[in-house]
């Protein structure tokens, strides 16, 4: 039998993906052009049993989900620049207090209220970077609405996995485009839930990882009694300022992302098995990087693009990997310099190292791209 399909913008597509992975909350406050989300989970949520929450503000909208998620409910938020700055304390606070959510940004000009309508990819330094204090970040970019989908699935599963905030970076393009989409059958795609305790009530510690890098998380209401915090805090959950603790606990929450990055992290490789040009792009901007990958192979150009769906963490290894094989690795960004800067951080002067940048409001057509190869070449 045919699977269903539907004729999809990418904010729908992001929100039947919530409700595939089991979303039951979401949490928000109406920003362009992220509004299509809430709007769909306003209208979809009660037909589950699930819940919508038109909060006052952004920080009431990501507080919100981060005590539905302490419930045991999966959950989402969608915004876009302005209201990602006003939740970056409670995203640090999620961070710490190890709260499995999921926000998606829709990125849009800035700084400030910039372009609301325009498309932007200028938020990426700020979703691993924005919140205070040395944490881990999970930064998922999906390019078609299939994908957005998929990836906003996959989102769930990392933070229920991995017990964290996870982003799914989008841009006004990629929200407000049309495609079509087909729906996984009930199954089909992989649906992971949460670790929870298997220990009597009074044994449980919410943050003891002597059996496992990420421990357990039982649900408010569940007959389990714990201690929740923005500070530092022992495997009890209550605060502490002995330094071994303090140092041992902040390295495990990174490294449970480190050391997972070949779990986390997934990639699209084209033509790049004998490229001496890689175009590192992301996101929309990937597929004007596809289609001049395309007309420059014509005219003999052997070139190729690495295009990273897990964003942070950043594919380090492989970047690297491509830096000694090519001459030039040139990425074509929505913004005037962020993920440029991580790989030259990572080629480290082994081939050179381009941008090709747009604030515009318009997107970057494989004209600006063909033509900067050529530069380069």
């Amino acid at each position: 039998m045919a699977k269903k399909t539907a004729l999809l913008q990418g904010n729908d597509a992001c929100a039947e993906g919530a409700l595939y992975a089991g979303c039951t909350f979401f949490g928000g406050y109406p920003i362009t052009p992220s509004t299509e989300v809430a709007e769909d989970m306003s209208k979809e949520l009660p037909k589950i049993g699930g819940t919508f929450m038109q909060m006052e503000d952004e920080i009431a909208a990501i507080a919100s989900i981060l005590g539905a998620s302490l419930t045991g409910a999966k959950v989402l938020d969608a915004t876009s620049g302005p209201g990602m700055s006003l939740k970056q304390e409670l995203i640090g606070y999620a961070c710490i207090a190890e709260i499995p959510c999921v926000i998606a940004n829709i990125q849009r000009g800035g700084p400030s209220t910039g372009m609301p309508t325009g498309p932007s990819q200028s938020d990426m330094q700020q979703a691993k970077w924005g919140t205070h204090g040395d944490h881990a970040a999970i930064v998922l970019t999906p390019a078609s609405c299939q994908e957005i989908y998929e990836e906003t699935v996959r989102a769930f599963n990392l933070a229920e996995k991995y017990r964290m905030p996870v982003q799914i970076q989008l841009d006004e393009i990629g929200a407000h485009m049309r495609e079509r989409v087909e729906f996984a059958e009930p199954g089909e795609l992989e649906v992971i839930d949460r670790a929870k305790p298997t220990v009597a009530p009074e044994d449980y510690k919410p943050y003891d990882s002597s059996k496992g890098m990420i421990p357990p998380l039982a649900s408010f209401g569940s007959g389990y009694r714990y201690h929740v915090t923005g500070l530092n805090k022992g495997p009890d959950g209550f605060p502490t300022t002995k330094a071994e603790l303090v140092a041992a606990e902040e390295q495990r929450q990174i490294d449970k992302v480190n050391l997972n990055a070949a779990d986390i992290e997934k990639n699209e490789e084209y033509h790049l098995e004998d490229a001496e040009v890689v175009l590192f792009a992301y996101g929309t901007t990937s597929r004007s990087a596809r289609y001049a990958v395309n007309e420059l192979r014509k005219e003999g150009v052997k070139i190729g693009m690495f295009r990273p769906l897990t964003m942070w963490p950043f594919p380090e290894k492989r970047v690297a990997e491509l830096a000694a094989q090519a001459k030039a690795i040139i990425c074509p960004e929505l913004n005037l310099g962020q993920m440029v800067v991580e790989v030259e951080r990572v080629a480290k002067g082994n081939c050179i190292v381009a941008h090709i940048g747009r604030v515009d409001g318009e997107p970057i057509n494989p004209d600006q791209i063909i033509k900067k190869v050529k530069e380069v070449m």
